[in-house]
């Protein structure tokens, strides 16, 4: 399992939602390349960064800070907010990073989700399953459609999808701990990788993750609970090291 820091870009700052509203923001750090090279130094491999700016349609966006990460800080990044074209993209990937992720382009135009697999293959495009009330949630999360999230998974799954961002909306940046039967229906019922997302509150809930002991759980994204300081993301590496070994 792969423990995912989070990095939530919005005007150039370091920011955190709660669930996923742009009212609700706390700014956490006016660097974020430097929070980047802090993960990478307590022993991050990756870092999963949202560029928020685009996901809410702003003027600017934040691919330039991004391809600093990279450049600078020398991690593997999965990245997504706002991606609507192959353009886009192409050019994100530009950057270096490793990995993009397609949420409501997904929904909206899903023979461009294959497409984009075929261009620049399955390892390169994740996709993101954000519910709300196992309905698929999309612009941002600020409208939820009638498509049931399971049935959104099996159908990208069928255009060659391999790996998912879960995120229960209800619980993300609330620190209420994560939506285990949920993360199950995932797991229990898709072919996918899944990326567990939303609510993580400490340590805990990592081990319930875990627990779960399924091949197809890629890993779990970190966010407010590394910068409220309710998990030491050393001492989560060090616990998932210990069992991925075992």
């Amino acid at each position: 399992m792969i423990i995912y820091p989070a990095i939530d870009l919005r005007g150039g700052k370091c920011v955190r939602l709660q669930q996923g509203e742009k009212k609700r923001q706390t700014i956490y750090n006016g660097d974020p390349v430097a929070v980047a090279q802090e993960f990478k130094d307590k022993g991050a491999e990756w870092l999963h960064v949202i560029d928020l700016d685009r996901v809410f349609d702003e003027e600017t966006n934040n691919t330039k800070i991004i391809k600093r990460i990279v450049d600078e800080v020398k991690i593997n990044v999965q990245t997504g907010g706002g991606l609507r074209t192959l353009g886009d993209i192409g050019r994100l990937l530009d950057t270096g990073v490793k990995r993009t992720i397609l949420g409501t382009i997904a929904v909206r135009r899903p023979a461009l989700v294959k497409k984009a697999i075929n261009e620049f293959s399955s390892s390169t495009v994740a996709l993101a399953i954000d519910a709300r009330d196992g309905r698929v949630a999309v612009d941002g999360w600020e409208r939820t459609s009638q498509l049931d999230a399971l049935a959104f998974a099996k159908r990208m799954q069928d255009v060659g999808i391999e790996l998912a961002i879960f995120t229960d909306i209800a619980r993300d940046g609330m620190l209420t701990g994560v939506n285990i039967n949920a993360l199950k229906l995932f797991l229990e019922n898709t072919d996918m990788q899944i990326i567990a997302s939303g609510g993580v509150r400490d340590i805990r809930d990592i081990k319930k993750i875990q627990a779960l002991g399924s091949p197809q759980l890629n890993g779990t994204i970190l966010g407010k609970s590394l910068y409220e300081g309710r998990i030491d993301l050393e001492d989560a590496l060090k616990f998932v090291d210990k069992n991925n070994a075992g």
